[in-house]
């Protein structure tokens, strides 16, 4: 499959969308978060507790399904970049790079959260550290 080369307008037109699916995204990461370190609380006051489901039925797999579905949904919104042609380096910050070529050259044009629109670049070896202003910006 080709590489997708976005100029600058093309990524900044882009960029509301990539906006709300990096918000939900984020957004699901915390959830995933919040709802492992209930998980891991259970499952520390299972242990020390010799009370077991009197059921027999297994005490974590409806939050354990709860994790497994979350993922999911994150697979699929990270994809979602990913089919856009675009790159999500970071979820928090949110750190998108929209490959490029600027004057014969490949780079990545680079935006993160926060910044109103791309404004910035950088090459494919240098990273966030090795930012530089678009010539237009």
């Amino acid at each position: 499959m080709e590489r997708k080369l976005f100029t600058p307008s093309e990524a900044n037109e882009l960029l509301p969308q990539l906006k709300e699916d990096l918000a939900i995204l984020q957004t699901l990461v915390g959830q995933i978060e919040n709802q492992y370190l209930e998980l891991q609380k259970i499952k520390t006051m299972s242990e020390k507790s010799s009370v077991r489901s009197a059921s027999g039925e297994d005490p974590f797999f409806e939050i354990e399904s709860k994790l497994d579905f979350m993922q999911i949904e994150t697979e699929l919104l990270i994809n979602n970049f990913e089919r856009r042609g675009v790159m999500l380096k970071m979820i928090n910050p949110g750190l998108i790079d929209f490959p490029a070529v600027l004057n014969g050259e490949e780079i990545l044009i680079c935006w993160r959260e926060g910044e109103e629109s791309v404004t910035h670049y950088h090459g494919w070896d240098d990273g966030f550290a090795g930012r530089k202003a678009l010539p237009d910006a």
